[in-house]
């Protein structure tokens, strides 16, 4: 374990280096000039020069690289060209009302799914098992716009169970008052897709010999279909979830815009639409980094769920 932990650590180290490179000529090729960026459309050519002159952007390109490697290294991702914030606190800031909001959506998400899908599964080709892929179906058919619009409206403005908006610097009171609307809605949405994969998982597996072995030798059904076929279907269910995983960190932009919710997606969302290069680059690292480290975890925990698994 510790050698194979070691050496997909290792081998992080290449893929990191060339997200690096690629970001940062990506951004150099087609990102346009960020000191004419910075300097607006009424500055002077003298203006425009002297920004270029403090970003480094005159020096050669090997030494802009440096650059850019070395606030990697010491987590140091300059400031914000269209706030002045610096991006770590930026970030520090944001980060806590995304996980808020999209935490408890992969966990209902994964907690409602698995066992509906697997009881689903059970029934296959009954009314029950049919009506429900029907109404998941005409589920995943509607925009997230429209429950967003008729949550909104049905929820806070009929009923009065949520507020409509809002965010405070209490991380109890955004989770209990502000966040279970968007929560409830996205859950909504999310639910259906994942039901109807993992119920073709658990069919899968339902279709193996052991499974019909396991019914000869006289196991009940709950024992066969929660000792057996929801272990060996675990796996790819993992890998589904492990996908999902980065982006609680990134937030949903949507739901964030919406629920006026000070979170990292709506702050993406804005550095994209102000050319706000120092935000984009830092995103685009961080979340190549998480993945990495999510994809690491999932294979350990494969080793885990099935202990024929081997790690190499």
């Amino acid at each position: 374990m510790g050698a194979y932990l070691l050496r997909r650590l290792w081998q992080m180290v290449p893929t990191l280096v060339g997200v690096v490179l690629l970001v940062f000529f990506l951004f150099k090729s087609f990102g346009g000039d960020p000191a004419e960026i910075l300097a607006g459309l009424n500055a002077s050519a003298a203006q425009v020069d002297q920004i270029r002159e403090q970003l480094g952007l005159n020096k050669p390109v090997w030494e802009q690289l440096w650059i850019f490697v070395q606030q990697i290294l010491r987590f140091d991702w300059g400031k914000s060209w269209a706030t002045n914030e610096s991006v770590a606190s930026l970030f520090a800031s944001r980060l806590p009302a995304t996980l808020t909001v999209m935490a408890p959506i992969l966990v209902l998400d994964a907690l409602l799914a698995i066992p509906f899908a697997l009881a689903v599964a059970a029934v296959r080709g009954s009314l029950t098992d049919r009506a429900i892929m029907v109404v998941t179906t005409v589920a995943l058919s509607i925009s997230f716009l429209v429950y967003v619009i008729v949550g909104q409206w049905l929820f806070a403005f009929q009923l009065g169970w949520f507020p409509v908006q809002g965010w405070t610097g209490s991380v109890w009171t955004n989770l209990t008052t502000y966040a279970p609307l968007p929560v409830l809605l996205a859950v909504m949405v999310g639910i259906s897709p994942q039901m109807r994969l993992y119920r073709s998982f658990f069919l899968d597996e339902i279709g193996h010999d052991y499974v019909r072995t396991a019914r000869a030798k006289g196991l009940s059904e709950r024992t066969v279909l929660l000792k057996h076929v929801l272990r060996n279907a675990m796996i790819p269910i993992l890998t589904n979830i492990s996908m999902q995983l980065p982006g609680i960190f990134i937030g949903s932009f949507l739901i964030e815009v919406f629920f006026s919710i000070p979170g990292l997606g709506r702050e993406v969302w804005m550095a994209v639409n102000r050319s706000d290069y120092p935000v984009i680059q830092a995103v685009t690292i961080y979340l190549a980094v998480i993945t990495m480290v999510i994809n690491l975890l999932t294979d350990l925990l494969y080793k885990t769920v099935d202990p024929r698994v081997t790690l190499k």
